[in-house]
């Protein structure tokens, strides 16, 4: 019989508490912090949930109030928080389709093209040729790009570019520059390559394994591989539109920039709200429509079973799909000609109402215990429950009881959503019998 610590839904969080836990430890030690003592336990503790839960937000500037050997711990923070996610969650799905029954299993690997438990050796490690091919090929880009471009010495180069491309494939946000990618605003040479890491790890490794085994077969990919594709074309549309339609005479933003600048950072800010959290113009000065757009797609975040956070691209456009066919009338809830079970349904709706009901109890929290405004306290909110990281500025000055908030805002959103599904699925039992059907009103 399975101990009830080892129960995945359990198992999951105590495994980021401990990381956590560790994190924090190191983060106090004198060796962390520049000065004879370490930082205070608050701060460490911040910094290491933030690390370890990918997220960015922070409450002490990284380059300047951590030492080198601190900057380096919370870089293998976000290096191990980002791996455990990936693998966590696949190990997971793997866990759920065995769980179910053989029929249900036969469809579920049919429809999904998940592995079987057999293939776990060869998931962890392609997981991690995945990870570490990436982050090299970023590394370097962005090496040579700061010592050619900006003649910086090629240690110094190495260690920025190194720092860069491992949080941003992880989604964390964290920067070795004090203004994070402010100053880099008009280079694209290193832009662009920071944007396509966020992207490619906010997909997920379930599409990346499809797009490897059959990049030129879309016709082929799973229901799940194609929401996530084309979701996440559609949302990074979106917010590029959203921000050159707000932002583009904001004198504050991207008023200053030609037009290509314009809509390279205006395509920065798109990708970065997936999640990602670096910044290369001021979120705190942007227009409240611009916030309020950011608010929605920080919230639906990423791909599944990857580095991002929020509610995740295929929860959010399941229930579009739920939508639509309510309105047309439709018995069937169907995708790309695949009809959606009920059970997945719900499990979507789940996922939607309890980070609704976290998100609205966070804000009333904050809105409590501070004096800043409504729309900096929601995006801060949604930024840590959704582990984007972006913050209007105002992180660094919430008291000890709003950073606590934070702190477990940033836990649960990134451990709660994986878990629960986890959790949906393990639990899913077979009832013999059915109530008498009664229909509320509705609506």
């Amino acid at each position: 019989m399975q101990h009830p610590i080892q129960h995945p839904a359990r198992l999951v969080p105590l495994a980021f508490l401990l990381a956590i836990l560790v994190g924090t430890l190191l983060l106090m030690l004198p060796l962390s912090h520049p000065g004879d003592t370490g930082a205070p336990f608050l701060t460490a503790l911040f910094t290491a949930t933030s690390a370890i839960c990918v997220t960015g937000l922070i409450v002490q500037d990284t380059p300047t109030y951590w030492s080198p050997f601190g900057q380096a711990v919370i870089l293998l923070l976000i290096q191990v928080g980002g791996f455990g996610i990936m693998t966590s969650a696949s190990l997971l799905g793997l866990l759920v389709t065995r769980r179910l029954g053989l029929t249900r299993r036969i469809i579920a690997q049919a429809e999904t093209k998940s592995l079987t438990l057999g293939d776990v050796a060869g998931v962890l490690r392609l997981i991690f040729i995945v990870t570490i091919s990436v982050e090299l090929l970023v590394t370097a880009v962005l090496t040579l790009r700061l010592h050619y471009g900006y003649g910086a010495p090629w240690s110094e180069a190495l260690w920025h570019g190194l720092f860069q491309a491992v949080s941003a494939f992880n989604n964390a946000g964290f920067s070795t520059y004090s203004d994070s990618l402010s100053g880099f605003a008009a280079d694209a040479l290193f832009l662009v390559p920071i944007m396509a890491a966020v992207v490619i790890g906010g997909l997920g490794f379930p599409v990346l394994f499809e797009l490897w085994r059959g990049l030129r077969q879309p016709a082929r990919w799973s229901i799940h591989t194609k929401i996530t594709i084309f979701g996440t074309a559609l949302l990074l549309l979106v917010g590029l539109v959203a921000v050159v339609g707000y932002e583009w005479n904001n004198p504050a933003t991207l008023g200053p920039f030609a037009w290509p600048e314009k809509l390279l950072n205006a395509a920065s800010h798109s990708v970065m709200t997936r999640t990602a959290g670096f910044n290369s113009i001021d979120v705190g000065s942007m227009r409240l429509e611009t916030l309020t757009v950011t608010f929605a797609l920080m919230l639906i975040g990423g791909g599944s079973a990857g580095t991002a956070g929020g509610i995740k691209v295929t929860t959010f456009f399941l229930l579009g799909f739920v939508v639509w066919a309510e309105v047309r009338g439709q018995n069937d809830t169907t995708a790309f000609r695949r009809r959606i079970g009920t059970h997945v349904q719900r499990q979507a709706l789940t996922v939607v109402l309890l980070a609704t009901a976290l998100i609205t109890l966070g804000i009333l929290t904050l809105l409590s215990i501070t004096d800043f405004p409504l729309h900096d306290i929601t995006f801060e909110v949604i930024s840590a429950f959704a582990t984007v990281g972006l913050s209007t500025g105002i992180t660094g000055d919430l008291p000890a009881a709003g950073q606590l908030v934070v702190i477990v805002l940033m836990f649960v959103g990134r451990v709660g959503t994986i878990t629960l599904a986890s959790a949906l699925a393990l639990q899913e039992r077979h009832v013999p019998f059915r109530y008498p059907e009664e229909r509320p009103i509705v609506g």
